[in-house]
């Protein structure tokens, strides 16, 4: 099994960008984590982030009749993106929204999910963990 690992804006920023949200972990101790359990499952991962909307479009794109999952943090598109939506419809690859922090406790505005609708599942509030429970409930829908 293949799965693409997508994160938007400001993910490369963690540890860094409030700490008191995302937790102390940096992008690299993140993708570490998840090569670990992924590893510890046969599945091949593969991580692409972007601060950039088309980019991310692109990258969901070239999942199609390629990765078997996807597991996505959307970040801030997750509140605006019509087109990541859209892709993810497009390609019908099983997909995952994931979210560090809890989108619903916080302010209104992220309690609006576009993505959501062509998801499978939504993991929100679970801290980095998160990505880690994605993979597991795709492997579980196999």
């Amino acid at each position: 099994m293949k799965i693409m690992i997508i994160n938007g804006p400001n993910l490369n920023l963690l540890g860094v960008r409030e700490p008191e949200i995302y937790g102390r972990e940096t992008y690299a101790d993140l993708l570490d984590k998840i090569r670990s359990h992924a590893k510890s499952l046969g599945v091949e991962v593969e991580f692409y982030q972007s601060n950039h909307e088309g980019d991310l479009v692109d990258c969901i794109q070239s999942t199609y009749r390629r990765c078997d999952g996807i597991v996505i943090n959307p970040a801030a598109y997750t509140h605006t993106s019509i087109a990541l939506l859209d892709a993810v419809k497009s390609v019908g690859v099983p997909t995952v929204e994931v979210h560090i922090s809890n989108p619903d406790s916080r302010e209104e505005f992220r309690r609006v999910s576009y993505i959501r609708q062509a998801c499978v599942a939504s993991i929100c509030g679970h801290g980095t963990n998160g990505y880690l429970e994605a993979i597991d409930l795709l492997l579980s829908k196999r």
